[in-house]
């Protein structure tokens, strides 16, 4: 069994600092995660001063255009935003929002290419990322089965390696929003590695993936729920995400560890110990002869007839007189 990638995302939780994009670096290089993720927004490539607010949040910014334009760095930034993730023993990656963003991904050599659910039917930008012939990770938030058919028919014939992560759209995430039940149906159905992308702000989701399968977990990270931006309410903090890198490696040594059934001999002490005999609930005379109402099964399991083998001394006459508690043989029935 191979371990479950564990992507921590910043997104843009920096709020366009670039030391606070570092800090959160350092900080997640203590939580046992395998990547930290970001996104890649250059606003004049991507959006325009049009586009909407998904939520009507900030206090700085008067358009979504400037929102993503604040969320900007240079390319000399991302390599040292790179460099700073490899030094730490995590990988780099980003999610690109254009085809401008690509290119400047692949100009700090990114080693594979995470779609957000809403670019999954930007197929300009997909022809781009496979062309590189690098790995792919697609999130489903906001497809239907027919748009990830296609989206995964449209990309097989590159060659890149994919894999699809179950994905619910909304901030939070309820539990019956999960989509828990889709992971293995996306498995049967595209033969793919099939991982989940979180927004429950719980550790709970992805520790129930894990145990379904699931390869690669990712979700939201803040440094508290209370800050500023539109993911912070769907996020897990720190602690939490400490707390779900030892619960899935817990569960990853659970799963693969195979469990013997087959064989019980180990046990034959406590079963002794653990185990009930038959012994009788009353005193009894001799010429007695035993009813279910006569029995009661008491510690050890060595003692005579097994609790199990009560049905064989039903109907059956005492030999000798018994007291209360006595355990009952084979010797003791006629």
């Amino acid at each position: 069994m191979s371990e479950i990638f564990i992507i921590a995302e910043i997104a843009q939780a920096h709020e366009g600092s670039l030391g606070i994009a570092h800090s959160y670096i350092d900080a997640l290089a203590e939580t046992g995660v395998n990547a930290v993720k970001f996104q890649t927004h250059i606003a004049e490539a991507e959006s325009s001063k049009e586009e909407q607010f998904r939520v009507n949040f900030s206090y700085e910014d008067k358009t979504r255009y400037d929102y993503w334009k604040r969320m900007e760095f240079s390319p000399e930034q991302w390599m040292g935003l790179k460099q700073h993730c490899e030094e730490k023993n995590m990988e780099f990656i980003s999610s690109p929002f254009s085809l401008a963003a690509v290119d400047l991904l692949e100009k700090i050599n990114v080693n594979k290419y995470k779609i957000g659910s809403g670019e999954l039917t930007n197929y300009l930008m997909l022809d781009k990322i496979a062309r590189t012939k690098k790995p792919i990770i697609l999130s489903s938030g906001m497809s239907d089965w027919s748009e990830l058919d296609d989206t995964i028919n449209f990309l097989t014939p590159y060659g890149n390696p994919l894999s699809l992560l179950q994905c619910t759209t909304a901030y939070p995430t309820q539990p019956n929003q999960w989509g828990l039940s889709a992971i293995g149906e996306m498995r049967l159905r595209y033969g793919l590695p099939i991982g989940f992308s979180d927004h429950s702000a719980d550790i709970i989701a992805c520790l129930s993936a894990a145990t379904l399968g699931a390869t690669i977990l990712e979700f939201h990270v803040v440094f508290h729920h209370q800050m500023f931006g539109p993911d912070a309410k769907a996020s897990l903090t720190l602690e939490q995400t400490k707390q779900l890198v030892k619960s899935v490696r817990t569960i990853e040594t659970a799963l693969s560890s195979p469990h013997q059934k087959n064989d019980a001999s180990n046990f034959t002490q406590l079963k002794n110990m653990f185990g009930k005999s038959l012994s009788v609930n009353k005193d009894l005379s001799k010429g007695h002869m035993i009813t279910i109402n006569d029995l009661e099964s008491k510690k050890p399991g060595n003692q005579g007839i097994a609790a199990k083998e009560f049905q064989k001394v039903i109907g059956k006459e005492l030999k000798r007189d018994l007291e209360k508690w006595s355990f009952l043989r084979d010797d003791d029935l006629i």
